[in-house]
């Protein structure tokens, strides 16, 4: 006795050459847009400064004794306007330092949420000694 049920040919699958009775996709324009909430290109941001502090002290920004950056995005169109404000060790070149984080942000989120950048302004908030000044003068 055969428990197996019969078995039906699949028809309409991928590969079958026959069509499963929809339609083919509308053109891309037609299908709409994905929209990235403000808050998640601001987090995407945050992530971006980070990587770019732990780039240009050697260390993650807590082990340099640094806070979280903050940042606000404004998101219009396909475009972003970016705020980012954090804090550096000192010393540094703040000009220098706050250029490349600011080009290393804009490459960072532009590729990740495919927005153009229109602005980004980069804050620095406060400067933190680094723990090698901190110890003071050996006797």
């Amino acid at each position: 006795m055969n428990t197996q049920p019969p078995s039906r040919p699949r028809r309409g699958g991928p590969g079958s050459g026959e069509s499963t009775g929809t339609s083919p996709l509308p053109s891309p324009a037609r299908r709409g847009a994905t929209l990235i909430p403000d808050t998640v290109v601001a987090r995407i941001a945050v992530r971006a400064a980070h990587e770019a502090l732990t780039r240009q002290g050697g260390e993650p920004p807590p082990r340099l004794g640094l806070g979280t950056p903050r940042t606000t995005a404004t998101v219009h169109g396909g475009s972003v306007r970016l705020g980012v404000s954090l804090e550096l060790p000192y010393p540094v070149d703040i000009a220098r330092v706050g250029g490349e984080i600011r080009h290393y942000i804009a490459e960072r989120v532009s590729h990740l949420t495919g927005l153009r950048i229109d602005g980004i302004t980069v804050s620095v908030q406060r400067l933190v000694v680094g723990r090698s000044l901190r110890r003071g003068r050996v006797e």
